[in-house]
């Protein structure tokens, strides 16, 4: 099971483009990861207390994305019950996310468009997010170099995403495992994974069960961008919009590849814009305990705030970095 550095939640982003990989790589951060800017300490958040951090995203009744808001104008309820808000950030502060590829054979004539998306996710994230790429088909694999576990670098990163040739069945939940993995080393607080996957899983080690627990101990918010035939047989559009809903993520359908690029570009912008909010929870109650996040403002009639809605409580204070 993963440990999450923040007892309880953290906030995250797991990108996950389904596509292929590399091998498991050695632990060592590349320089690219280590450089931190007097901007980013001012907006890290830590704690030496136990901590639930929630990536919010706020959407107006249009669903334009709302900045601006105040710690004031939300509400968060865990099963049931109002809580404090103790942490309370809303700028554009650099994440850890990761792209998980698919390159099983069925996604050939689609590789192209789910790359391109990929590296429009990229360039139109923070300049200083930390980010590292899984492909996989029968096998999940890192594509960076063994000895770089994150990047900023453009070209490191489209040489990661065109790695290996499209072949094979789909070792999907293998993927999502390594990923969530990778993304504990990570050192940004908000952490996010993306999935483009044209299908199911047909060749993991790893179980949905396993999956599901990982994902609800993790840090991450999860986008799931399905790309396939409403008559494949082997779609599993049931467990991405799952993962994206209780991770607080969101799972995309596009109609035609061609939407693939916008909904990509959308997503960068919704990592950007979301607020961060941290309380300490009760240390009585059940393990796995719900959350609820509301927001209110006179400027806007109605606000739809999307959040994890689950997390597995930890009895071990730890620090978010």
């Amino acid at each position: 099971m993963i440990r999450s550095r923040v007892a309880g939640l953290g906030v995250g982003v797991l990108l996950w483009v389904a596509v292929s990989a590399g091998g498991w790589g050695q632990t060592k951060v590349p320089t690219t990861v280590a450089k931190a800017s007097e901007q980013q300490r001012d907006f890290t958040i830590q704690t030496t207390s136990r901590l639930v951090l929630l990536d919010v995203s706020v959407k107006d009744a249009s669903g334009g994305f709302v900045s601006g808001l105040a710690k004031d104008n939300f509400k968060v309820f865990e099963n049931g019950k109002p809580v404090k808000i103790t942490q309370f950030s809303s700028a554009d502060i650099p994440v850890t996310a990761g792209i998980a590829v698919d390159e099983s054979g069925s996604m050939r004539p689609k590789r192209a468009q789910a790359i391109t998306a990929a590296l429009v996710f990229i360039q139109a994230s923070n300049p200083m997010d930390e980010i590292f790429v899984v492909n996989f088909n029968e096998k999940a694999r890192r594509g960076l170099p063994d000895d770089v576990l994150f990047t900023d670098n453009i070209q490191q990163l489209r040489s990661a995403l065109w790695q290996g040739d499209p072949e094979g069945r789909t070792a999907l939940y293998d993927a999502i495992e390594m990923s969530l993995h990778q993304l504990e080393y990570g050192r940004q607080a908000k952490k996010a994974l993306i999935v483009i996957s044209d299908g199911g899983d047909n060749h993991s080690t790893h179980t949905l069960q396993e999956v599901m627990r990982d994902t609800l101990s993790s840090q991450v918010t999860i986008y799931t961008v399905g790309v396939y035939d409403e008559d494949d047989p082997e779609k599993n559009e049931g467990i991405l919009q799952k993962l994206a809903n209780v991770s607080g993520g969101v799972f995309y359908h596009p109609k035609s590849l061609d939407e693939i690029v916008p909904i990509c570009r959308q997503i960068a912008k919704d990592v950007r814009t979301r607020y961060t909010i941290g309380y300490i929870p009760s240390e009585e109650g059940k393990t796995v305990r719900h959350i609820k996040v509301s927001a209110s403002s006179t400027d806007h009639p109605k606000l739809i705030v999307r959040n994890r809605t689950s997390y597995v409580f930890s009895d071990q204070g730890t620090v978010s970095q």
